[in-house]
């Protein structure tokens, strides 16, 4: 047992001269290098990763630019297919409406040159009928009195025109030597301008 304890005494003193201050030195020294390098290695990784971080947002933000390019892009291609519209025909308070038009039956007697304007300030003229429906339905609302409508003529040698300057197509012949023509309970008669009758306006109707 004493040669045991003696031998390892010696194995101490031996470790003891191996790490001189020399040594002891070099061991501070490469700790501290180490604790550098681990420093900087952890302050690399930081910003490697704060760099792949905004690299991913600027990646994401242009692949977003580049989706909403493309899809305003299909859009403005894209035809544009409108809704057919409701239409509603309405015409002014105190006018009839038939068919596509309104007319205004007066109660005033008056020539027809003065029947003619007082229908334009309705933004009208003197009645216009394009069927033997729109005539008969003319007749049937007048009454017993005779109304001025569209058809004028310069003189007999003349074709009648309607108000809006149209040539009249001669559905219904037109009675008398007249320039200016009315609706009577007998059909289509014509007079002097100065006679003082009833007028009938005649519009499109409105769609709303």
């Amino acid at each position: 047992m004493g040669a045991v304890k003696i031998e390892e005494a010696s194995m101490s003193m031996i470790k003891t001269d191996l790490i001189t201050p020399e040594k002891q030195k070099e061991v501070k020294i490469g700790k501290k290098y180490n604790g550098k390098c681990l420093r900087i290695i952890s302050i690399e990784s930081s910003t490697k990763l704060y760099c792949c971080y905004v690299y991913a947002v600027i990646m994401a933000l242009i692949v977003a630019v580049v989706s909403l390019k493309f899809t305003l892009s299909l859009k403005k291609r894209r035809p544009v297919i409108k809704s057919p519209r409701t239409c509603y025909t309405t015409c002014p308070r105190d006018w009839i409406g038939f068919g596509s038009k309104c007319f205004y039956f007066s109660e005033d007697m008056r020539n027809w040159t003065f029947s003619q304007t007082s229908c334009m300030e309705l933004e009208a003229h003197l009645a216009i009928f394009n069927s033997l429906k729109e005539l008969n339905f003319l007749k049937r609302y007048k009454g017993p009195s005779d109304h001025w409508i569209g058809l004028h003529r310069k003189s007999s040698a003349h074709p009648w025109m309607w108000a809006d300057n149209t040539e009249y197509n001669n559905l219904v012949p037109t009675r008398g030597e007249g320039q200016c023509g009315y609706l009577s309970d007998m059909g289509i008669s014509s007079a002097r301008d100065y006679t003082h009758r009833k007028w009938i306006c005649s519009k499109s109707n409105r769609c709303i």
